[in-house]
């Protein structure tokens, strides 16, 4: 929670941004730390904040390591998840784990510490020209010097992982000689890059203008906001967007945004579907999700690294959680228990509770979020539902709305570890107030939301649907956006650290603006990044050849990957229709096989067609299954799945154009269920 010294308001004058929030406002803000610091519901105590200190040099770069799936690069250990990973890495991003991979090198020399391997072991040696290197960017935005150690890019497509990472982390059954060759096993020695045909490519990763890439190539002009409005903007999934950053000039990056009260003010942002559809955070397997979030909080550092923003933790004190009841609990620890009872619940059963009293009688009730409810009531349902609710023998009959909503934020704020990662907020704070657009917000937000374990994801994604609902009733409960975000920003991102007055106020007005923006994009926030899942296939890819341990396994893998960064749309055609990336079977070019388990016609060969979309197969498996309603209903719940190959699994968008996917994933199975 936040420290008591912030129960009052303070008496420092506000900085500019601060001034924009009116005194209604932050009375709910004072009011809703006082009501937090005083009443300490059902007895629980306020744990005692402490100092937030620095982590260790080098503590820092080696827990980031860990966290994007490189402890590899610590331990020495040969493993094929690490190598894959850093085989994908854009320009930017493989900038981002240099320079921390580098910092800890030098930190643990300087404390005579286990040896470790110099960056140049992992990375290879880079050389640009003059003018090409990424620092360049940090600098135009004003980066210090003290900041600017981010190291040399490759001048190669910025989609490109990094030829240095390809070299050092020994994908090439080739040795590598100083200039930068392989040395081939026939004992020939040729550059890298020398075996593809020079073709003009933009830093960004995107071919140059009039070579559409093949992902943009047909748009179908479905968007996620409809009657777009003059001044709204487009975001592009298809682009890394700290690649995007870069290449952006400085006036554009430092485009003034102030926060203001009115809610009209956020830009209206539109993502127009590919043809590949949109992708929900859950259409993915588990296992690819757990590589977007490492492939996302590497991404978010070499977002943050353009502007010179360092995403710094601190050291505090760990609350451990309690192993049963409800308040107080981990996320995970509730799922578990839920889990028993629906195994395919992602959201705590309790917190869905919480959802429906509300919204039984609670939407039209003025300040619901405002009132604070009966102590007495909300201490003895507190104690009720630590004791009764995993036994289903809670009552829920006898609570009313207002209750609910008071259990709610205290569920939320007394969880172990805040729903929202407080570490990001200084850094969130420093980009605000180096005024970039709200788009450009949005970017980071994005990122730090695709970092989310999946448990805080669904739970922050349930939560600013459920607030929505109460904003739509705002003329009756007079709880608008700007209210919601003032009040629940303590409940969500709270710190047990002791801050200044001062600190809590920057602390809280970031904080409720973060909800804000999730509030405004709760339609795109949730959509994974394109330039993410073709990362995540390329590891995939890049694992299963590593696991082969053929000879030439190394080069091939090199090749793969740059053959698909470098070449043009039409090149990357041919290579995708070729017999060795085709899957092999007894299945014609252009044919898949539709498996539908659970219906009465199980499965179907289809011819697919430049415009065959996903819902065009579900349509034909519906007409061949209409014999019965129940048939009709059944197929209502069911979607199309791309399973196998390069992707776990994937749930595909019904917009999706199946022609496209397969020639991504030629080697999926397809099948129709839940």
């Amino acid at each position: 929670m936040l420290s008591d010294e912030s129960s009052h308001p303070p008496t420092f004058s506000r900085s500019s941004s601060q001034a924009s929030i009116d005194s209604t406002s932050m009375e709910d803000f004072w009011h809703e730390i006082e009501s937090i610091n005083e009443s300490c519901v059902g007895g629980h105590e306020e744990q005692t904040p402490t100092e937030a200190k620095p982590a260790e040099e080098g503590e820092l770069e080696a827990e980031w390591l860990q966290d994007v799936g490189l402890s590899t690069l610590i331990s020495g250990d040969e493993e094929e998840d690490g190598k894959a990973l850093l085989s994908t890495l854009t320009r930017t991003q493989a900038a981002a784990v240099k320079k921390r991979y580098n910092t800890y090198t030098q930190t643990m020399r300087k404390k005579n510490k286990q040896s470790v391997r110099d960056v140049r072991d992992i990375f290879g040696v880079s050389e640009s020209p003059p003018g090409d290197t990424y620092d360049s960017h940090a600098t135009e935005l004003g980066e210090t010097q003290e900041e600017k150690e981010v190291p040399t890019g490759v001048k190669t497509s910025a989609s490109t992982p990094d030829d240095t990472s390809l070299n050092s982390i020994t994908l090439s059954d080739g040795s590598q000689d100083e200039e930068g060759s392989v040395t081939d096993p026939q004992g020939e020695s040729m550059p890298i890059f020398e075996t593809f045909p020079d073709l003009s490519i933009h830093p960004n990763g995107m071919s140059d203008p009039g070579e559409k890439p093949v992902q943009n190539a047909v748009s179908d002009g479905c968007n996620l906001e409809k009657n777009i409005p003059p001044e709204a903007e487009e975001l592009s999934f298809e682009i890394s967007y700290s690649e995007v950053i870069t290449e952006t000039p400085k006036r554009n990056k430092l485009k003034k945004s102030v926060i203001k009260k009115e809610d009209f003010v956020l830009t209206k942002l539109f993502v127009k579907k590919t043809r590949f559809g949109l992708t929900e955070a859950g259409d993915l397997s588990v296992e690819d999700m757990k590589k977007v979030r490492r492939l996302s909080l590497i991404e978010l550092t070499a977002f943050l690294d353009a502007f010179g923003i360092p995403l710094k933790r601190y050291k505090t004190e760990k609350v451990k959680g309690r192993d049963n009841g409800i308040f107080g609990v981990p996320l995970t620890v509730l799922l578990d228990n839920d889990r028993k009872k629906d195994p395919g619940v992602k959201v705590p059963l309790v917190l869905q509770k919480f959802f429906e009293k509300v919204e039984e009688s609670g939407l039209e009730s003025e300040g619901i979020f405002r009132l604070s409810g009966c102590t007495a009531k909300v201490k003895q349902y507190r104690e009720e539902l630590d004791t009764k609710f995993n036994a289903d023998k809670f009552k829920w009959d006898k609570m009313c709305h207002r209750e609910a909503a008071v259990m709610l934020k205290a569920f939320f704020r007394e969880l172990p570890t805040s729903l929202f990662p407080v570490e990001y907020i200084p850094a969130f704070i420093m980009l605000m107030e180096r005024g970039p657009h709200i788009k450009v917000q949005f970017q980071a937000l994005h990122l730090m939301i695709m970092a989310l374990p999946d448990a805080n994801r669904d739970t922050a994604q349930a939560l600013m649907t459920f607030f929505n609902k109460v904003i739509a009733n705002e003329s009756k409960n007079r709880m608008s956006m700007w209210n919601i975000s003032t009040v629940m920003a303590p409940n969500l991102f709270f710190s047990r650290s002791k801050h200044s007055d001062y600190e809590e106020l920057r602390l809280a007005n970031t904080a409720a603006h973060i909800i804000r923006l999730m509030l405004k994009y709760q339609k795109i926030l949730w959509k994974v990044p394109s330039f993410l899942i073709t990362q995540v296939r390329r590891m995939n890819e890049a694992t299963v050849l590593l696991k082969k341990q053929l000879p030439s396994v190394k080069k091939l893998l090199r090749r793969k990957t740059l053959e698909r960064e470098v070449t043009s749309p039409k090149i990357s055609k041919i290579l995708q229709k070729s017999p060795s990336s085709r899957r092999v079977s007894d299945v014609p070019e252009g044919v898949i096989r539709v498996h539908a388990p659970l219906l009465s016609k199980v499965s179907m060969a289809i011819q697919l067609n430049g415009q065959t979309r996903a819902r065009d197969i579900m349509a034909k498996f519906q007409y061949e299954n209409s014999h019965g309603s129940s048939e009709c209903i059944k197929i209502q719940n069911l979607r199309l799945y791309e399973i196998g190959g390069n992707i776990g699994q994937h749930c595909l968008d019904p917009d999706a154009y199946i022609l496209d996917v397969y020639h991504v994933n030629p080697q999926a199975e397809w099948v129709i269920k839940p």
